[in-house]
């Protein structure tokens, strides 16, 4: 399996990206450091490569980007934020299992 294409952001290329995304995209707000941040991401490639047509994955380190984490106030990692035509559709707190995630974001892709 190819490694899924999941957009690395930072605070000065995120707003840029959102606003331009043709499809929804997941944002992962993680860290190096947090645990749950590394169970979820292989989670993550796995919906990136299979639903690829639906939905954009990204990540943005939190400790690289204050600004972004601040303005969408990430308290918790990992955060996940699904943002559709450039806003806020979905905001999910913690790691949880694929088919959780999946359900979860499911009525907000076409």
């Amino acid at each position: 399996m190819t490694k899924p294409n999941i957009a690395q952001l930072n605070d000065t290329n995120f707003d840029e990206y959102i606003k331009t995304a043709e499809k929804p995209v997941l944002v992962d707000f993680w860290a190096e450091w947090c645990g749950p941040c590394k169970m979820i991401a292989p989670i993550l490639e796995q919906i990136a490569a299979e639903e690829e047509a639906r939905v954009g994955i990204a990540k943005l380190n939190v400790d690289d980007s204050l600004e972004v984490a601040r303005r969408y106030e990430v308290m918790s990692i990992p955060t996940l934020i699904l943002f559709k035509d450039g806003k806020v559709a979905k905001r999910i707190v913690g790691a949880m299992p694929k088919s959780s995630l999946l359900r979860e974001l499911n009525p907000h892709l076409s």
